[in-house]
């Protein structure tokens, strides 16, 4: 668009010299209020009701709230699970108290609200706050919110909360206030990869994200695999739905995307039987699921692992240059002894049934294992419900971000072990650093516009991007599947860590990656992907604050290795402070214990003075917009 075109288009939008003026005041006034609080979270794996519990309570940052405004009389724990829990827990009160009782808990709850909510506001403009407001109650809460502190108008101010209790409707003022405190008291959200995979709910999660006010996503190495499912690489539908298998959670794809799982079911019925090292990962304790379940998940988590060792086969046969020779497992076996050679060790293979496997040609596939991957990638891309959330995975989402100074990334930048980056040679060019996850992304981008295509690059990459050693996500030298399922020595199931992830300790090299990526080497990076072992004693802060790891086990079968169920990560005008949490145990726990899952917190870095709109991503496009307008106010 040409300047005067520009100019033009500003012009027809500000009627009046005078008009133009207004919105320049306006930006200048906005610059000057503090930052919103961003809330990261990252490596959910599927575990809706703790990542549901955390969005609620803001990381702690809803009951920080309430401690600042509030008195020291007042209930802090009751009112918090209240705006966390609003119709479950006025349903508990009901059973408690009286009605007489009820208008009175009414009108001292909706009065404490509005007090809550009228503070939370104080670092918007009206303008937002308003825009915040549910439709339904938007003019009421308003008032309200004018009129709290006025007392000229305390008849006026508790006339309206009066009728709003005898029409019925105090229910629906006291959940449309508890969700407004919890969106002002959270003004961004940042989700560090991994919504998919292990836990049994990521459909639900996604829904709760699309209908978050703001929100980035930085896509994970689990994400990808689903991302590319829906673009057309049979890879990794395979592969998505043998995790599915190892987890229990075919529901999800089942009830949750309506997927037709029964051609892959028949089919693992038809030429497998149960072993035992095919048993689905169940928690201790879990009798949710049934033995005939059970010996289901069991044979399709074997069917599939076989259709993807056959698939990797082929494209790594296909795709020289992504190294991965070594890899293509299958075509490695002696068939004769059942033996494989890896790093010129020969190991014996343990229950390796092979029925549908052709020995002479190891990773061809059958006829009728190419019917059943088509019906499955149709079923794929036709799921409404499934597109739909990999849209808003693609719309949200990218490789990285770098956001108010801070560089977010799921896994890793690739680096050799004296901290230069490691690169990768696709096409005859070398990519490595941000350029390499620059085209990473770009790929992504490619094959998702072009789902009917199943064996491109960018498709091939998509796999690559779960599995391959110079991965950004995955960020290892192999993943050992085909180790793991067959060969008992534990020395070959081990996966070597790309440097980065000892050298992200030295401060040095974090300054080095934030220059990088063009950001002042006083920002963070904050990473997931690899759990923190805390009860270890791993720090999650590392580099002298330079680079933060959120990852501490939001998924239950992380949560014995690491000590604690997951980490999320606050940054205010203040500063940044790192939150622990517990293990969630419930709604019914909250509401009726008052339970709350934050554990401790911890600063991570502080501000001298408070930073200010001006200081963020938001300002900076503020800025040139206040700049274009003084333009146009001159020449008006």
């Amino acid at each position: 668009m040409s300047q005067d075109k520009y100019y033009q288009l500003l012009r027809e939008n500000y009627g009046s010299r005078e008009a133009v003026l207004t919105e320049i005041i306006n930006l200048e006034a906005i610059l000057q209020l503090p930052k919103g609080t961003e809330h990261f979270v990252s490596d959910i794996h599927g575990e809706f009701n703790a990542f549901d519990h955390v969005l609620r309570n803001g990381s702690g940052s809803v009951k920080e709230k309430l401690k600042e405004c509030l008195e020291d009389d007042i209930d802090i724990n009751e009112l918090a699970v209240l705006i966390y829990y609003p119709e479950e827990k006025i349903l508990q009160v009901k059973e408690e108290i009286s009605p007489s009782e009820l208008s009175d808990w009414y009108e001292k709850n909706i009065m404490l609200l509005t007090r809550v909510t009228n503070y939370a506001s104080r670092k918007y403009t009206r303008s937002k706050v308003r825009k915040a407001l549910p439709q339904r109650f938007s003019y009421i809460i308003e008032e309200l919110l004018t009129e709290v502190s006025d007392q000229d108008k305390y008849e006026y101010y508790h006339a309206i909360i009066d009728k709003i209790i005898e029409l019925n409707q105090a229910p629906a003022l006291i959940h449309d206030l508890s969700e407004t405190i919890q969106r002002l008291v959270v003004d961004h959200l940042h989700v560090v990869g991994d919504i998919y995979d292990r836990g049994p709910s990521p459909d639900l999660i996604m829904d709760r994200l699309i209908d978050y006010h703001s929100v980035d996503i930085q896509w994970g190495n689990h994400d990808m695999v689903w991302i590319a499912a829906v673009s057309g690489s049979l890879l990794s539908i395979i592969n998505l739905i043998r995790i599915s298998a190892r987890y229990a959670n075919l529901d999800t794809l089942e009830e949750g995307y309506g997927i037709n799982l029964r051609p892959i079911v028949e089919y693992a019925k038809k030429y497998y039987e149960p072993l035992d090292v095919f048993a689905p990962k169940l928690l201790a304790g879990d009798n949710s699921v049934s033995e005939t379940e059970k010996r289901t998940l069991n044979l399709v988590q074997q069917t599939t692992a076989i259709l993807q060792f056959k698939l990797e086969g082929q494209l790594i046969t296909r795709r020289k240059c992504f190294k991965m020779q070594d890899r293509a497992m299958l075509s490695k076996v002696n068939y004769e002894d059942n033996t494989i050679e890896i790093g010129g060790v020969c190991y014996e293979l343990k229950n390796f049934s092979i029925p549908t496997v052709d020995i002479d040609d190891p990773c061809k596939l059958t006829l009728e294992e190419e019917a059943i991957l088509e019906k499955l990638k149709v079923s794929f891309q036709s799921s409404d419900r499934l597109r739909k959330h990999m849209d808003f995975l693609m719309e949200k989402g990218s490789m990285y971000l770098c956001y108010n100074g801070n560089l977010l990334i799921h896994g890793c930048i690739p680096l050799h072990e004296n901290g230069d980056y490691k690169s990768l040679t696709l096409e005859g060019r070398h990519y490595s650093g941000k350029d390499l996850l620059d085209y990473f992304e770009r790929q992504v981008r490619i094959s998702y516009r072009n789902p009917q295509v199943t064996d491109d690059i960018p498709t091939d990459l998509m796999w690559y991007l779960w599995t391959g050693e110079c991965s950004s996500l995955f960020g290892k030298d192999a993943m050992t599947t085909f180790e793991r399922y067959y060969i008992e020595d534990k020395a070959t199931h081990e996966e070597v860590k790309n440097s980065y992830y000892k050298l992200r300790n030295e401060e040095d090299v974090c300054r080095y990656i934030l220059r990088t990526f063009e950001l002042p080497e006083s920002g963070h990076i904050i990473n997931g992907h690899t759990p923190v072992k805390e009860k270890d004693g791993e720090n999650p802060i590392k580099a002298n604050g330079h680079l933060v790891v959120i990852d501490g086990g939001f998924a239950k079968a992380y949560q014995k290795q690491t000590g604690l169920a997951g980490y999320t990560l606050l940054s205010n005008s203040y500063g940044i402070q790192l939150a622990a949490h517990q293990p969630f145990t419930s709604i019914e726990d909250t509401i009726k214990n008052g339970f709350d899952i934050l554990s401790t917190k911890r600063l991570v870095d502080k501000v001298d003075q408070r930073t200010t709109v001006s200081q963020t991503n938001i300002g900076k496009r503020l800025i040139q917009e206040r700049e274009d307008l003084e333009e146009l106010y001159l020449n008006f």
